[in-house]
């Protein structure tokens, strides 16, 4: 009877195990299908190479792709392999939080282009430029890289050889283990959301005014820096990972699986989703070139002006 039971649990495990990753990794082929697509479009249109704005958005596309591509290979190592070489796991993790890092960035930087381009109208051709654009990416990964190098230099510094040739499971908290990088990285995430929540507040509210003017663009332009602040809350969640982890274990330890299951999917894949909807799906302008592409449908006529 024992053994009966036993093979029931790992046959339940691995029928749960198989629709999991099964799930996992058929909702980051449809996004990232989504997101390749939207690149696609970009680079076969000019119109688009030459606007700030879908430079700028282009970046966070391709940032999201990278992100889902590593969460969904550590999802499925973690069930396949359960450790990996720590060595590679550094490497994951360091592409992780770059992309993390630069997420909420570039979010803030898009909500400035739409400020300028509502509440300052004349200077938007000289303000906006597609150097800036490339600069303001520039700075978002030496920011980026600024909050991971130093927890590179502490590991190299507090750990032996021997951690690096070891397995672990491949979690930030068990690589970049020292009480330096876990005070660091708070202190460094703090900063960083209070900068990038000012940025959006600013903009919004400066937006909001102008949009009681009754200018259309306006208030397309409040609504889409509405939209980048709920982005940046899906993004925070990630922050706030662990600690629903480790409520769950406390109080749920039945429904442990499917409750963490359940987080990586709100805090990795959802807001991986909303980009493609924000911009590729509604903006007119950039749906009407990614229609083109995807369904043989000619773009539509009309003006570069769109703010979701």
């Amino acid at each position: 009877m024992n053994v009966s039971g036993s093979n029931h649990e790992q046959e339940s495990w691995y029928r749960d195990a198989f629709i999991k990753n099964l799930t996992v990794v058929l909702l980051g082929i449809v996004i990232n299908y989504l997101n390749g697509s939207m690149v696609h479009t970009f680079h076969r249109e000019e119109v688009l190479r030459a606007n700030p704005r879908y430079v700028l958005f282009i970046h966070l596309v391709v940032n999201d792709m990278i992100q889902l591509f590593i969460a969904v290979s550590l999802f499925i190592c973690t069930y396949v392999f359960l450790t990996i070489n720590v060595s590679v796991c550094c490497l994951l993790m360091t592409a992780a939080v770059f992309t993390t890092q630069n997420t909420p960035l570039n979010l803030a930087t898009m909500a400035v282009e739409c400020y300028v381009a509502v509440c300052l109208p004349l200077r938007y051709a000289t303000v906006c430029t597609l150097r800036r654009a490339h600069l303001a990416i520039g700075l978002m990964w030496a920011t980026s890289a600024l909050t991971v190098l130093p927890d590179l230099i502490i590991l190299l510094a507090t750990e032996p050889l021997s951690f690096f040739l070891s397995r672990v499971y491949c979690d930030r908290d068990r690589v970049f283990r020292s009480i330096y990088s876990v005070a660091k990285r708070d202190a460094t995430n703090i900063v960083l959301l209070v900068i990038v929540w000012l940025t959006l507040l600013y903009t919004y509210f400066n937006i909001l005014f102008a949009a009681k003017s009754a200018s259309k663009d306006a208030k397309k332009a409040r609504n889409t820096v509405l939209l980048h602040g709920f982005q940046v809350l899906l993004c925070m969640m990630v922050y706030v990972q662990p600690i629903m982890l480790k409520g769950f274990m406390q109080h749920f330890p039945e429904h442990f699986n499917m409750l963490r299951f359940l987080s990586f999917i709100l805090t990795q894949i959802l807001p991986r989703v909303v980009n493609p909807i924000l911009y590729g799906l509604r903006d007119k302008t950039f749906r009407g070139y990614l229609k083109k592409y995807i369904l043989g449908k000619s773009r539509p006529c009309g003006r570069m002006k769109s703010f979701s």
